[in-house]
């Protein structure tokens, strides 16, 4: 007779849906353990008022993030995850261009500009960073990144209190070979070396 394996029931889940014994502070330290790159999420957000001649066309939105990540080769997929309801988030759901810059080790300042919690304006955030405009997408691609690609949603997927967002690959750049990649690790900004 074939041995069957011992399959264990899946833990029980709290009211919170979490498996018994995770906590979300728990989660948090064991996921700060995984360096990860450090990338800038942008594009452009349609004018609020389109009737009004006086209002600018379009405005540029950027957002800091870590969960990022290729998916596919062929065809080049990309993935992002996005806080549920954010801006950004929101902003995908309606817009499917955008841009993605892979940011250097000397670009911790572009990374916590636009990390900022309670931030008054993007359009400030960009002023006095160098970047060019995507073709694709008219994207901010911030300039000396180590990467920059522009992306189309491909789809969107609820994943808890997330969305993860794949992106078919317009274009690929490399601005900059200078550096090593910015990382974020234990909830730090750190280099490698």
């Amino acid at each position: 007779m074939p041995s069957v394996p011992n399959i264990l029931p899946p833990p029980a889940l709290s009211p919170a849906g979490h498996a018994e014994g995770v906590s979300n502070d728990e989660f948090r330290a064991a996921m700060a353990r995984l360096a990860g790159g450090v990338v800038l999420v942008t594009a452009q957000e349609p004018s609020l008022d389109p009737g009004d001649p006086t209002a600018p066309p379009a405005e540029d939105v950027g957002m800091t993030a870590t969960a990022f990540m290729s998916v596919s080769l062929d065809p080049p997929l990309v993935l992002i995850s996005l806080r549920a309801g954010s801006r950004m988030d929101d902003l995908l759901d309606e817009q499917p261009l955008w841009g993605v810059s892979v940011l250097s080790e000397s670009q911790r300042h572009i990374a916590g500009r636009f990390a900022m919690k309670g931030r008054l304006s993007d359009r400030l955030l960009f002023e006095d960073i160098p970047y060019r405009r995507g073709g694709f997408t008219e994207a901010p691609l911030v300039g000396g990144a180590l990467a920059n690609l522009e992306c189309r949603t491909e789809q969107r997927v609820v994943a808890g209190d997330h969305t993860l967002v794949i992106g078919r690959v317009l274009a690929a750049s490399l601005p900059s070979a200078e550096g090593g990649p910015l990382m974020y690790f234990r909830g730090r900004y750190r280099q490698l070396g």
